[in-house]
């Protein structure tokens, strides 16, 4: 890796979709381009919908996308600033809004050999089956090296909260 901060091009593109997952993965990938002296690059990728057969279906399609694509960017600057703050990333950022689905968008994004994709690998459990597709999409089309951060620790405690307020048990607190 030490290869990718000698070029004034170098680029670190992480999907953001604002999950927990993708946080972590914005937080590793704005580490690693300000370690590689790389410019950073988040990317939403966003879908109508219904999907774009939906769309095509109606009459007023152009105007619904101009607004499902002003809140994508709507969205994307907020997750930046709520992770950032006023004090920005640290690096040069160019945050991307890319229609399409998250794995394709990203490999389109970055698709240059001296590119660092960083993703969210998923998670973990029971649910593992049905998650991780983009990372997998990501690893095997990529063009360029791949990074996917596991879940971070605060996200299985998460769901054990969770599970245990769906099932209405009670939580034990001596431990936080």
């Amino acid at each position: 890796m030490s290869g990718y901060g000698t070029s004034p091009t170098a680029r670190v593109v992480v999907g953001v979709s604002g999950s927990l997952g993708s946080v972590t993965a914005l937080r590793r990938a704005t580490a690693l381009a300000r370690r590689l002296g790389a410019e950073l690059w988040p990317v939403l990728a966003w879908e109508p919908p219904g999907g774009e057969a939906a769309t095509r279906r109606t009459a007023t399609s152009g105007l619904l996308t101009e607004d499902w694509q002003r809140l994508a960017k709507q969205r994307l600057a907020s997750v930046l600033d709520e992770i950032f703050g006023e004090d920005g990333p640290g690096v040069t950022a160019h945050p991307v809004v890319v229609r399409g689905l998250p794995g394709p968008a990203l490999v389109a994004t970055a698709d240059r050999d001296t590119d660092l994709l960083v993703v969210g690998a998923g998670r973990r459990g029971l649910r593992r089956a049905f998650s991780g597709r983009v990372s997998r999409h990501c690893l095997a089309h990529a063009v360029c090296p791949v990074l996917a951060v596991p879940p971070s620790p605060l996200a299985s405690a998460l769901m054990a909260v969770h599970r245990r307020n769906a099932w209405h048990r009670r939580m034990d607190t001596r431990e936080l």
